[in-house]
């Protein structure tokens, strides 16, 4: 895989990927698990959402490493960095399972028991946590890129551009 596209370096533009995909993904699983309703028509796109993100991370981790190799260290940026697979795998499970808890609770099957009713609001609850840890983590990921890309100092604050 090329590492620059037009002479920009490919992992910039591959990390806003997931910094959409991932929170949308995030945003959609919490949407889902508090409105049973909205499992049937939104998700499949959740679902396709958050597979996409997952797929997406492991790309921008790889095109990281090779910036890396260009510029040097990120620090712990790209640690954080490396962990993200590990919250994006559990958001694609949680989108899945609360599809699939449409797609069971909507077949005419008889009987329902109230420990159905129990691990729906379980899987809810663990999705909503899972998402939660998501949208936090993107942050925590993106923050400590911008600090290894501009430092401490918001670029406003330098004096860069000033007409001195």
């Amino acid at each position: 895989m090329p590492d620059t596209v037009n002479g920009l370096p490919l992992h910039p533009l591959v990390v806003h990927v997931v910094v959409i995909l991932l929170p949308l993904a995030a945003i959609g699983v919490v949407a889902l698990a508090v409105r049973p309703s909205w499992r049937g028509r939104y998700g499949g796109l959740v679902v396709l959402l958050a597979a996409l993100a997952t797929v997406a991370v492991p790309i921008a981790s790889s095109t990281g490493e090779d910036l890396e190799h260009r510029v040097g260290d990120p620090g712990v940026h790209a640690q954080l960095g490396d962990t993200l697979i590990w919250f994006a795998i559990p958001l694609l499970a949680a989108a899945v399972a609360l599809f699939w808890l449409h797609r069971r609770t909507s077949r005419p099957t008889g009987e329902r028991t109230s420990t159905s009713g129990k691990v729906a609001v379980l899987i809810a609850v663990l999705a909503v946590v899972v998402a939660a840890s998501n949208l936090v983590q993107v942050y925590r990921v993106g923050d400590s890129g911008a600090k290894a890309v501009w430092g401490n100092t918001p670029a406003a604050s330098t004096g860069h551009g000033d007409d001195d």
